[in-house]
C-alpha cells in the first residue's frame, strides 16, 4: 500500500471513530411522508431532535425515534470515555437519508369490473451522528 493510500486509510478511520451509523430497510411507510419527519431532525442536536420525535403526531415520527436511540447507543458503544458529550449536547444528527425501497404491487378492484393497482411503497433510512462543528471557527475560515 502506497503512503498516500495509507494516510488516506487513516483518516477516514479516525472520522468513522467520531461518528454513529443506524440503519433501517423496509419500513412500511412512503418514502415521501418518512422525509417530512426527517427534515425536522436534520442537523439538530440529539436530546433535542428526540423532544422533536417524541411530539410529532406522524407514525414515522415513532420508527424515527427508535431508529435515533439506536444510533445513540451505538454512538456510546464506540466512544465510552466521552459520555458527557452527549449530555452537554455536543452531538448532533450530521445526516439523515431517507431511500426508496421496494414496491409491492397490489390489485384492488375498480368500476365496471376492472381492477386498479396499488403501489405499497417502503422506504430505506439512514442517520449518521457525530460532534457539532464549531460555528466561530467555520467563520474564522470564510471571512479570511
Amino acid at each position: 500500500m502506497g503512503a498516500r493510500k495509507r494516510e488516506m486509510a487513516e483518516r477516514l478511520k479516525e472520522v468513522r471513530k467520531q461518528t454513529a451509523v443506524a440503519k433501517l430497510n423496509n419500513v412500511p411507510t412512503s418514502p415521501r411522508k418518512m422525509r417530512l419527519v426527517a427534515d425536522l431532525v436534520r442537523g439538530v442536536e440529539v436530546n433535542r431532535a428526540l423532544d422533536i420525535l417524541k411530539y410529532t403526531k406522524r407514525e414515522a415520527s415513532v420508527r424515527l425515534e427508535k431508529l435515533l436511540k439506536s444510533a445513540i447507543a451505538n454512538w456510546e458503544a464506540k466512544n465510552e470515555a466521552d459520555r458527557k458529550d452527549l449530555e452537554n449536547g455536543e452531538i448532533c444528527v450530521q445526516h439523515i437519508s431517507v431511500g426508496q425501497g421496494r414496491t409491492l404491487k397490489r390489485i384492488r378492484t375498480a368500476p365496471q369490473g376492472r381492477a386498479a393497482r396499488i403501489r405499497k411503497r417502503s422506504n430505506h433510512v439512514t442517520i449518521i451522528l457525530g460532534k457539532k462543528k464549531d460555528e466561530t471557527a467555520v467563520q474564522t475560515v470564510t471571512e479570511e
